[in-house]
């Protein structure tokens, strides 16, 4: 068998049963483990697949993003401990934009005793926990309303975020790769999103691991654009060292 039809029928196997080891996938295709990890640095490469801590190998493309409820309790701990750090970023006086998201919530939650700040969020959820801080201005965009996520977006949407200049934006993402940059399953989403990296004086990207290294259907932005990308400590090293070497400050916590 051929290396590019033996790359293919791996990603196709690894589709249909979820996840796969690299011994495994050595004896289903009769080759070394170290043929099957060759072939695997190529496919995670182009973004396909993603090799996990344990060596187990999982689909690398992001097809949609599940209901808000089912995100809320996904990782939970890591992004609690990634939107704590986020809020530490933020001083009083600065005009920052917190994106939608479960991640980005966690960043709200945070900022309740800051003073002088103004928030402009197109996420319900995020307006909510922040409209009795007393030191924190809350601006909502306007938009259609997403019953699954209480998210706004839209045309509404779009026009403020071209009004604004805010010192910094926190992005929450389903994906983000070290060679395609920050991605989205949804194109009626991208817009929004770069709405805010433009409004921007510095765009940090909050991502719990299941993002990191995952390629989806829409490019948002590219890697160039974003000044930190904050994540959980369980992230490999290896692949964070894509985006520090890109120049992006990564941390992880």
């Amino acid at each position: 068998m051929l290396a590019a039809e033996r790359k293919r029928k791996i990603v196709e196997y690894v589709r249909q049963y979820q996840a796969a080891s690299v011994a495994a996938l050595a004896q289903e295709f009769g080759v070394h483990e170290a043929t099957i990890r060759r072939d695997l640095a190529e496919v995670e490469h182009e973004g396909l697949l993603k090799r996990t801590r344990g060596g187990v190998v999982v689909e690398g493309l992001t097809h949609n993003e599940p209901s808000f409820n089912e995100r809320s309790n996904a990782q939970l701990e890591q992004k609690m401990r990634i939107g704590k750090m986020a809020a530490s970023l933020v001083e009083d006086g600065d005009h920052i934009i917190i994106d939608s998201g479960t991640t980005t919530l966690h960043i709200a939650k945070n900022l309740v005793h800051h003073n002088h700040i103004t928030v402009v969020t197109n996420d319900m959820n995020v307006a909510a926990e922040l409209r009795d801080a007393p030191g924190v201005r809350v601006t909502v965009t306007g938009g259609e309303l997403y019953p699954s996520s209480y998210m706004l977006n839209g045309m509404f949407t779009d026009r403020v975020l071209r009004s604004l200049h805010v010192s910094k934006a926190f992005l929450g993402t389903p994906a983000i790769h070290p060679k395609h940059g920050l991605m989205h399953p949804e194109a009626q989403l991208v817009l929004a999103k770069q709405g805010m990296i433009a409004a921007a004086q510095e765009v940090i990207v909050v991502a719990d691991g299941t993002k990191i290294g995952k390629i989806s259907l829409h490019t948002v932005a590219p890697n160039s654009s974003i000044h930190t990308l904050i994540t959980g400590n369980e992230v490999p090293d290896y692949d964070v060292k894509p985006f520090r070497d890109a120049g992006i400050h990564v941390i992880t916590v």
